[in-house]
C-alpha cells in the first residue's frame, strides 16, 4: 500500500465515524425529548409552567431531533460508507464531506435553540425558519456533489442498487425542501409561506408525506440492501426485484400526499388520487420487504444468535406492517375513523421506532466496530438486551396508540337517537389516560435501549483504533458482484 498521505489509497472513514457517533448521541437526545413529551401528555403539569418546556415547543424539537439529527446523521454515515465500498473509490471531496458534517450539526444545534424559543414556521417536519433552511440547502448541495461525484468517479461499471435509493433520496429531498420552504422573510427568524390556503396545505403534505417516503424510506432501504446481505453473508434474494422495487416505489410515492387531507377543503378528486396511489404503494413496499427478508434463505439459523441480523430483519417486519397499515388508513371510510386520533400516532411510530429505528441501529452496529478496527461491538450481550428492550417498547407503544385511536374515533362519532353526541371530548381524553401511561412506558423502554447503545458505542470506540482502510486493487473495467455479499444474486 502507498503512504497513508496519498489520500487516493484509503477510504475517507473519518466523516463516517463522526456521523455514526453523532447519530447515536442525537438518538438519545431526540428520544429523551419524546419521552418528556409523552410524560406531559400524561401529566400536563410536568411542563412546570415554563414556556420553552411546553408540549407545543418540545414536540417539533422531538420530531426534528429524531428524524433529521438521529436519522439524518445515520443516512449521511451509511451513504458515505456504502458509496465508497460499492464504487471502490474514496469520497469525491474530503473538504465538502467535512462541510456536510459540521454544517448538519450546525443545523441541528440551531434547531435545538430556535424551536424551544418558539421560532417556528408552523409547517410539519419543516418548522425551521429561513436562515436555517438556507444552511440546509447548502449542506444538501454539498452532499449531492460528494455522493454523485463519488459515483461518477467509481472504478467499477455497475452501480449497486443501494446507491440508486440514496441517489433518489438526495434528489427528491432537495426538490421537496426547496419547493415547500419557498417563503418571504420579514425578519431574521420570521417568514411567511409563498403559498396560501389549501394550496399551502397541499404543498405541505406533498412535502410531508414524501419526507416519509424519501427521507424515512428510500435512504433506509439503501441501508437494507447493503447491510442485510453483508450481515447474513448472502446475496440479495432477487436483484431484478430490487430494481423493479426502486422504480415502482420512486414513481408512486410522489403522489400519495393528499391522503393527509381527506375531508378538508382540498378538491375531492385530489383526495381520491392520493388514496389510489397510496393503495398502489402497497405493492412495491411489500416487494422490497419480501426481497430483504428472503435474502436470509438458507441462513435463517443465523437469527438465533446474531442480534444485529435480528435488528435488521425485525425492522423489515415493521416496515411491512406500516406499509400495509398506511394504505389502509388512506381509504376514505377508514380515514373517517382514524383521522386526528392516536391511531395515526401509532402508525407513525410503528414506522419510526420499528422500521427506521431498528434498521438504523442494526446498520450502526455493523459499521461502528469496523470503523474502529474491531471485529465486533464491545458487548454483544448488550446488543441482545437492546434488541429485546427496544422491541418490547415498540409493541407496548403502538398497541396502546392503536387501541386509544380506535376508541377515540368511535367515541367521537357516537350519537344519541336525537342526534346529539354521546360523549364529550373531555370524556374521550379521560378514557385515553391509561393508554398514555402505556405509551410513556414503551417510550422509556425504547430510550433505555438507546442509552445501552450509546454506552456500547463509547466502549467500542475507546477500545478500538481508527485505522485507515485500504481501497482494494481493482482493474477499472472489472465488474463487481451485484451483491455486497460478494456472491451471485438470484434473479
Amino acid at each position: 500500500m502507498k503512504s497513508l498521505n496519498t489520500q487516493s489509497t484509503v477510504y475517507n472513514d473519518k466523516v463516517v465515524r463522526q456521523f455514526a457517533i453523532m447519530s447515536v448521541v442525537w438518538g438519545v437526545v431526540g428520544m429523551l425529548v419524546g419521552v418528556i413529551c409523552a410524560a406531559q401528555l400524561t401529566w400536563p403539569e410536568l411542563n412546570l409552567g415554563i414556556a420553552w418546556l411546553s408540549y407545543g415547543r418540545l414536540r417539533p424539537l422531538h420530531t426534528n431531533a429524531v428524524i433529521f439529527a438521529f436519522g439524518g446523521s445515520a443516512l449521511f454515515a451509511t451513504a458515505y460508507y456504502i458509496v465508497q465500498r460499492t464504487c471502490q473509490v474514496r469520497l469525491f471531496s474530503d473538504k465538502l464531506a467535512a462541510f456536510t458534517f459540521w454544517g448538519w450539526q450546525a443545523v441541528i444545534v440551531a434547531a435545538a435553540i430556535t424551536l424551544p424559543l418558539g421560532l417556528n414556521s408552523s409547517k410539519e417536519y419543516a418548522e425551521l425558519e429561513w436562515p436555517i433552511d438556507v444552511l440546509i440547502t447548502l449542506v444538501w448541495l454539498a452532499f449531492a456533489v460528494v455522493f454523485f461525484g463519488t459515483v461518477g468517479t467509481r472504478r467499477v461499471r455497475h452501480i449497486y442498487v443501494a446507491n440508486w435509493f440514496y441517489g433518489a433520496y438526495i434528489i427528491a429531498i432537495a426538490l421537496l425542501h426547496v419547493v415547500n420552504n419557498a417563503e418571504l422573510p420579514v425578519g431574521w427568524f420570521k417568514s411567511y409561506s409563498a403559498y396560501a390556503g389549501v394550496q399551502d396545505a397541499m404543498v405541505q403534505w406533498w412535502y410531508g408525506h414524501n419526507a416519509v417516503g424519501f427521507f424515512l424510506t428510500a435512504g433506509f432501504l439503501g441501508m437494507m440492501y447493503y447491510y442485510i446481505p453483508k450481515q447474513a453473508g448472502r446475496p440479495v434474494y432477487s436483484y431484478r426485484l430490487s430494481i423493479v422495487h426502486f422504480w415502482a416505489l420512486i414513481f408512486t410515492y410522489m403522489w400519495a400526499g393528499p391522503h393527509h387531507l381527506h375531508y378538508t377543503a382540498l378538491p375531492d378528486w385530489t383526495q381520491s388520487v392520493g388514496m389510489v396511489f397510496s393503495l398502489i404503494l402497497l405493492a412495491p413496499s411489500w416487494g422490497g420487504m419480501i426481497n430483504g427478508i428472503m435474502t436470509l434463505s438458507g441462513a435463517w439459523h443465523k437469527l438465533r444468535d446474531d442480534p444485529i441480523l435480528r435488528f435488521l430483519i425485525v425492522a423489515l417486519s415493521f416496515y411491512g406492517m406500516s406499509t400495509f397499515e398506511g394504505p389502509m388508513m388512506s381509504i376514505k371510510t377508514v380515514n373517517a375513523l382514524s383521522h386526528y386520533t392516536d391511531w395515526t400516532v401509532g402508525h407513525v411510530h410503528a414506522g419510526a421506532l420499528g422500521w427506521v429505528g431498528l434498521i438504523t441501529m442494526g446498520s450502526l452496529y455493523y459499521m461502528i466496530p469496523r470503523l474502529f478496527g474491531q471485529t465486533r461491538m464491545y458487548s454483544v450481550k448488550a446488543i441482545e438486551v437492546h434488541f429485546w428492550v427496544a422491541t418490547i417498547g415498540i409493541v407496548i407503544y403502538i398497541a396502546a396508540m392503536w387501541i386509544a385511536g380506535v376508541m377515540q374515533g368511535l367515541m367521537w362519532r357516537a350519537v344519541n337517537p336525537d342526534g346529539t353526541l354521546t360523549y364529550t371530548f373531555v370524556e374521550s381524553v379521560k378514557a385515553t389516560f391509561p393508554f398514555y401511561v402505556l405509551r410513556l412506558l414503551g417510550g422509556l423502554l425504547y430510550l433505555g435501549g438507546m442509552c445501552i447503545m450509546l454506552w456500547n458505542t463509547c466502549k467500542t470506540a475507546a477500545a478500538g483504533k481508527a485505522a485507515p482502510v485500504a481501497i482494494p486493487a481493482l482493474a477499472a473495467h472489472a465488474a463487481p458482484a451485484v451483491s455486497p455479499a460478494a456472491a451471485p444474486a438470484r434473479a
